[in-house]
């Protein structure tokens, strides 16, 4: 299924060789409105045109847009404000990442924001709450879409709140193929579907690592692609036991990006550039590892 949306193969190197596995898939900052700008100033829709095609051009086969915060805490938006705040930038993205080559993923849980993103021309619904809404399923299927299933215990401003598992891979693992069957009888495309074990999205710092070092298990399990996220994320510091502000974690960000290459199929990052480079160098030395 996404060979053939994509058009092409994936891309050869200099060399000849094939691209490496995973794929990188850019995150965008969040669509969040706000104010015009001043006199000399972009806005939001061409910084974000600009950020996405930036995305595209270090690589990135896939970028996501959003208008809603999922970080702990975050308080919902409306679907009013959420489509105000897409919906502009997806007009100003599609076409010209689709012409460089890369598609557009919505991150959304709301139906009536997934139409109207899918309307403006989006491959993917990104759905952290895997169907929560119940015309989410009905509303992909209907476009012929994508749709990435993620996991999470209760909602964003819940999530991290006291987090408990028997077993975190069994859970999660369970909740994934029973999301993937409610999409399919729904009249999803199985083919066409991604899932994403929610790294720290209701879960403690032993939970994701769980989850990270049980991704073929997850794999096996659901047959389908794996989209893991661990880009710049509060993980980072916790591993770290120092601080380490958002915009300083690219690094050790990297350095997951290159541990987890053999075990997953897709990377959600901030640094495309940067990702791409650390998966490369770690397949050129490690065997059985994706290289250049």
């Amino acid at each position: 299924w996404f060979s053939a949306k994509m058009g092409r193969r994936p891309a050869e190197n200099a060399a000849g060789g094939r691209e490496p596995r995973p794929r990188p898939w850019g995150y965008a900052p969040k669509a969040r409105g706000g104010s015009a700008p001043s006199d000399g100033e972009l806005t939001e829709v061409d910084a974000a045109r600009a950020a996405a095609l930036a995305m595209a051009a270090a690589g990135a086969d896939w970028v996501d847009v959003g208008g809603e915060s999922t970080r702990p805490g975050a308080r919902p938006v409306c679907v009013a404000d959420e489509c105000a705040r897409v919906v502009p930038v997806l007009e100003a993205v599609v076409g010209p990442l689709r012409e460089a080559g890369a598609l557009v993923s919505l991150d959304t849980s709301k139906a009536a924001v997934a139409r109207a993103g899918l309307a403006a021309g989006v491959a993917m619904i990104n759905d952290v709450a895997a169907g929560r809404d119940p015309e989410m399923f009905a509303c992909v299927a209907e476009a012929g879409a994508a749709l990435c299933l993620m996991h999470m215990r209760g909602d964003p401003q819940t999530m991290q709140q006291e987090p408990a598992y028997a077993d975190v891979l069994d859970t999660v693992i369970a909740f994934l193929e029973r999301r993937m069957a409610a999409a399919c009888a729904a009249g999803v495309d199985e083919a066409a579907i991604v899932v994403d074990p929610g790294v720290g999205f209701g879960k403690t710092v032993e939970d994701n690592c769980q989850l990270l070092r049980g991704l073929e298990r997850i794999v096996a399990a659901t047959g389908r692609p794996v989209l893991v996220g661990v880009s710049r994320k509060s993980l980072i510091p916790a591993l770290l036991d120092a601080p380490c502000a958002a915009a300083e974690r690219d690094a050790p960000s990297h350095l997951l990006h290159a541990a987890l290459a053999p075990r997953c199929d897709i990377l959600r990052v901030h640094d495309v550039a940067g990702a791409r480079r650390a998966v490369r160098l770690a397949g050129a030395i490690s065997p059985g590892m994706p290289g250049p």
